[in-house]
Order: C-alpha cells, then sequence, then structure tokens
C-alpha cells in the first residue's frame, strides 16, 4: 500500500504539538515537527485561552507540514469544556476563558436552584463539576452578559480552530458532550451519531440556545483549507476531517485492547478512568458515583470519571522551577521511588487542587488538617501526589465496577502519563489489575487513525486498535504487595470521607 501522510495537530493545557503520522495499511509512525506552550493568559482577574496566538502556531505547524511531503488530511483534538462565543460575520467575540478561571467557583449550586442537579444529569448524564460548559456560560451571563446579545454560534475549542481553517462552523460530537448541555440518548439529529441539546435547560437558565452549532459525526469530513490558509502556509487543499475532537476521545479510540473486559485511564493533566459503552449509563448509582457519559468514536460512550491527574504535580514543579529547583519529571519519579512510602496522602479531587498557585502549601495544608504527617521535599512530595492518584484509581474502579455489575480484567493505561513507571506500577497494585501501559502516542494515533476511517482506508475500530497494537511498544505490570496497599487504602477512604 501507498504511504499516507496525515497531520494531527493536539493541543493540550500544557503545550500544543504537531504531529506528521505516516500509515502503511497495518503500522503507522509518527513524527513531531512542532510543539509550542500553549498561549493562556490572566488579565485582571480572569484566565483566557489566546485563541489567535494559538491559531497562529497552527499555521506555522502547516508550513512545517508541507515541507514533510505531500499532507493528505488534518485533524485537530483538544481538551474539553471550553468555548468560545461568535457574532455576526464570524467575529470572535472573546477569547476562550480557560476552565480553571475561577469564576465558576459555587456557580453550579446557583444553576441548581433554577434547575436541579438531578434533572441535569438525567438528562446529560455528566458528573457536576465547576468547569463544564454549563456553569462556564452560566458564570458568563452572570458577569459578561452583553456577549449573549451579540451571540450567533458558541463553539468548543476544537470546532474554534475547525472554523478558522475551514469557515465552516460545526461542532464535533466528542467535544459537545462534554458540555453538560448535550442529551446522547435517543438517535442523531443531521450528521451526529446519537441524541442533540438539551435546549430547554438552556433556555430556563437564559443561556444562548440559539448559538449551539451543528453537531456532526467523528469521521466527518467537514472541508478543505479555505485559500487564504493555502496562500499563508503554501499547502494544498488539504481537507480538515472531524476526528474525535475531545483528546480523550481520541486516547481511547487509540487504545490497543483486544477481546475482554477492559478499562482505561487516560493519564494527563487529568486522569480519564473509564470504559467503552455502546448506550448511556444514567441510574441512581452512576449519579451517586458522579460518573460521566461522554461520546465516543461510532456513537459510543465513554462511561468514565474524571479524576484530577498530574496537574497537581505539574503545579508542583512550575513552583520548583520558580524556586530555582528545575529537575526533570522522570528525575523527579527517581526521587520518589526512593522515598518512604505511605506517609501521606491528599483526596486529589478536593477543589483545594482545582485551581493554580501554591499547590505545595495546599498539599502540605491538607496533610495537617487531616492529621498527617506533612510532606516536606520534592521526593516526599512527589510520592504523596502518586500514590493518592493510586488509591484514588482503586476508590474509582470499586465504584466504576459496582456501576456496570461487571468485573474489569484488565486496565490500559495511555497518553502522557504512560511514561510514569512508578504510577503506573503503583495502578496495578492498589487496583490488583494487570495494567498495560502505553502508547504516549494515543492522541495522535486516534486522532490520525480516525482519519484514515474517513478516507476509509480501515474498516472500523477493531482494526483501527490492531493497528495500535502493531505500532507502538507496550508495558505491563502486574499487581505487588496488595495486601499492604490494602491495609493503607482504608486509611485513604476514611481520609476521603473527613475531607469532604
Amino acid at each position: 500500500m501507498e504511504t499516507k501522510k496525515i497531520l494531527a495537530i493536539d493541543l493540550g493545557a500544557e503545550s500544543g504539538r504537531g504531529v506528521i503520522g505516516q500509515f502503511t495499511g497495518d503500522r503507522i509512525s509518527i513524527k513531531e515537527i512542532y510543539r509550542f506552550p500553549s498561549h493562556c493568559v490572566k488579565v485582571h482577574d480572569h484566565i483566557y485561552w489566546d485563541a489567535l496566538a494559538i491559531f497562529s502556531e497552527i499555521k506555522k505547524m502547516i508550513s512545517l507540514a508541507v515541507n514533510e511531503g505531500s499532507i493528505e488530511g488534518i485533524g485537530i483534538t483538544t481538551w474539553g469544556v471550553d468555548f468560545a462565543l461568535f457574532g455576526e460575520n464570524g467575529l470572535l467575540l472573546s477569547n476562550p476563558f480557560h476552565y480553571r478561571d475561577s469564576r465558576t467557583q459555587g456557580v453550579p449550586d446557583e444553576v441548581f436552584k433554577i434547575v436541579p442537579r438531578e434533572r441535569i444529569y438525567q438528562k446529560t448524564g455528566i458528573q457536576c463539576l465547576p468547569i463544564a460548559s454549563l456553569f462556564q456560560l452560566y458564570a458568563t451571563k452572570k458577569e459578561f452578559p452583553y456577549l449573549f446579545d451579540d451571540a450567533v454560534k458558541l463553539l468548543f475549542m476544537p470546532d474554534i480552530f475547525n472554523y478558522f481553517l475551514t469557515g465552516e462552523q460545526v461542532s464535533e460530537y466528542t467535544i459537545s458532550t462534554t458540555s453538560a448541555m448535550y442529551n446522547s440518548n435517543g438517535h442523531g439529529q443531521m450528521r451526529a451519531p446519537r441524541g442533540n441539546w438539551n435546549y430547554d435547560i438552556a433556555e430556563e437558565l437564559g443561556l444562548p440556545s440559539r448559538s449551539l452549532a451543528e453537531v456532526i459525526s467523528p469521521g466527518t469530513f467537514i472541508s478543505n483549507v479555505l485559500p487564504g490558509i493555502k496562500d499563508e502556509t503554501g499547502c494544498g487543499n488539504i481537507p480538515v476531517y472531524a476526528v474525535c475532537c475531545h483528546d480523550t476521545a481520541s486516547a481511547v479510540a487509540g487504545v490497543p485492547a483486544g477481546e475482554g473486559v477492559w478499562a482505561y485511564i487516560s493519564s494527563g493533566t487529568w486522569s480519564l478512568l473509564g470504559v467503552e459503552t455502546e448506550n448511556p449509563i444514567i441510574n441512581e448509582k452512576s449519579s451517586r458515583y458522579n460518573f460521566s457519559n461522554e461520546g465516543g468514536y461510532g456513537g459510543t460512550i465513554r462511561f468514565l470519571k474524571n479524576i484530577m491527574g498530574l496537574w497537581i504535580w505539574q503545579e508542583c514543579r512550575r513552583q520548583w522551577v520558580r524556586e530555582g529547583m528545575e529537575y526533570s519529571y522522570p528525575d523527579m519519579t527517581e526521587m520518589a521511588a526512593t522515598a518512604k512510602p505511605f506517609t501521606s496522602f491528599i483526596d486529589v479531587n478536593h477543589g483545594d487542587f482545582l485551581f493554580p498557585g501554591e499547590m505545595i502549601q495546599k498539599i502540605q495544608a491538607f496533610c495537617q488538617r487531616t492529621g498527617q504527617a506533612v510532606p516536606e521535599g520534592i521526593a516526599s512530595v512527589t510520592r504523596v501526589i502518586l500514590e493518592s492518584l493510586a488509591m484514588e484509581y482503586k476508590f474509582a474502579f470499586e465504584n466504576l465496577e459496582d456501576a456496570i455489575q461487571n468485573k474489569i480484567e484488565v486496565l490500559h493505561i495511555v497518553g502522557g502519563g504512560s511514561q510514569n513507571r512508578l504510577l503506573s506500577q503503583f495502578a496495578a497494585s492498589a487496583t490488583k489489575k494487570t495494567v498495560i501501559a502505553g502508547p504516549v502516542e494515543a492522541t495522535s494515533a486516534g486522532n490520525l487513525l480516525v482519519q484514515m476511517m474517513a478516507k476509509k482506508e480501515i474498516g472500523d475500530i477493531s482494526q483501527l486498535r490492531a493497528v495500535i497494537k502493531n505500532s507502538f511498544p507496550l508495558f505491563v505490570y502486574q499487581p505487588r504487595e496488595t495486601s499492604l496497599w490494602d491495609q493503607h487504602y482504608e486509611t485513604y477512604k476514611k481520609l476521603k470521607n473527613v475531607s469532604q
């Protein structure tokens, strides 16, 4: 088969990058051609994404990709929930707010006074997090209501850049379902695989329901790049595809799973732990355990839990760097491996750790407040974070298996966090599951291969996952010292109850 070259644009909360994929039929190889730090800016009391600066970086990626040869497709993935409003003639009305902007603090409780929490969950199946688009929109209405007067279209982050490239204002299914505004029950509307917007809830909250875009399925051709993009970057008529535009959805598509019952953790700034199902799971248990039903490829559902993930560690590292202690993540992991185990735990999902700033002090204050030893130094703090993450995985796993009424056999860890061998071993030991770690590049690989599915070069998701398995190294971890983890897990559960 002739080699196909395609471009994946993977925008993360920490950095964005361009990846060239070369597909040969049964294997894919990838090459990073460009990386940049994600452009977020604090102005006065708010944090924004600099959408135009990010788009300038995207155009630079396309120019560099052209130097690699003929490119046959572009797909964009980003984080979920964040969005921008557009006015007449496609005018960007405001830079998108960052999901860690503090304006959403306390907003869910305000919303629930108008529309009960139970009703929102029954309609959307999305766990309650203050960062959800629904709450962000309500917070925007409170502080900047005039933006709604001129809003013609609401686009999520990947939709924004697809629009800048093609001129088409549409919203991709997997990203739309992260919003807590989309109902994945029922049949699809127009080009969507299933469900539609909850217009009634938006209208009751005074939100701009008329601005919600048509939802399209992953694997849909959007359009070729605009003539101005071709002129500026030197590219040809490159088609732009709606891939699984939510980065976690692309990562789940890129899980190298076979038969049997398996779960995944997409490990990065967030840890997204869940299973792939055919239909939403919305019941008393899923609501009590605060699980989400987000969209996946082919109209599937990612039944998952959002866990704070490596964000806490990333924030600590930023603080250590400012203080003159610049260690790499592998260096810090080696230090943590020799630190004393099980000295303290934090509830990684506690609200204290959601927003940026003074993360080390927040960890120490949490430990002191809960009567535990206070960690000092890089090794000890890192160990506390990684052990606490593994304990939270165990806690979420117990709830997951109860909610789906099935036992999970294998846990796949994909994404950047799968490189952390200490955390992968902790996860295996805490959950008592066989852990298969890799690929690190699951999001980019999923992005690239969904483009190949759109081009009819891959037949189905099973074939896609077989290509992943053929193409990337995988590492297997078996549980160790499980009785010791069980013993300290009882302490962790008590701690979670105290810290609520």
